[in-house]
């Protein structure tokens, strides 16, 4: 992370968690975040998000040799999500991770602290791999962001506005 940062690159941070990790270890991965960020150049722009998703156990070694399954619950994401904005002031996007624990939770992380609903997927093999069952619509996505009493903004990889496409609104999100 840090070689990363004196190059000037610009990226998102995550956190998986719900597996094997310890509270603690959860907090000093928001400390060594927050360091990282507040270590870059003042002219660069560093982690542009952080992404705090959930251990997602379906088919992996850990869940079939450890017997390690998820055991986080919606109220403990959205605590998650509220942390990560408490934890890490020098990041400006917390992203509610819609694929791993859904519409509803992702829609109340919107109340708590995260102002990124998630993005179009369009190929995404990891936690989908492992029984992310999530699925939306470009419309669906919109809908629950103005159902949460938001209005949805098409955003690029940089956190820049976009104008949404003709028909955008009809493709499935896929992964």
């Amino acid at each position: 992370m840090r070689a990363a940062h004196q190059l000037r690159i610009t990226t998102s941070a995550t956190m998986m968690f719900g597996h094997i990790e310890t509270i603690e270890e959860r907090f000093e991965h928001f400390v060594l975040i927050r360091e990282v960020q507040s270590e870059k150049p003042a002219d660069a722009r560093g982690f542009l998000a952080f992404i705090p998703w959930t251990f997602q156990d379906d088919g992996t070694i850990l869940k079939r040799v450890k017997g390690v399954e998820n055991a986080i619950s919606s109220d403990e994401y959205i605590r998650m999500i509220a942390m990560s904005r408490i934890m890490l002031p020098n990041i400006l996007n917390i992203q509610a991770s819609w694929l791993t624990v859904g519409k509803e939770a992702a829609q109340i992380c919107l109340r708590s602290g995260a102002n990124d609903f998630g993005s179009i997927m369009i190929e995404e093999n990891v936690v989908s791999a492992a029984g992310a069952p999530h699925r939306f619509t470009a419309e669906g996505m919109q809908q629950a962001i103005r159902d949460a009493g938001f209005e949805p903004q098409l955003r690029d990889q940089q956190y820049g506005d976009r104008e949404m496409p003709v028909g955008l609104e009809q493709q499935i999100i896929e992964y």
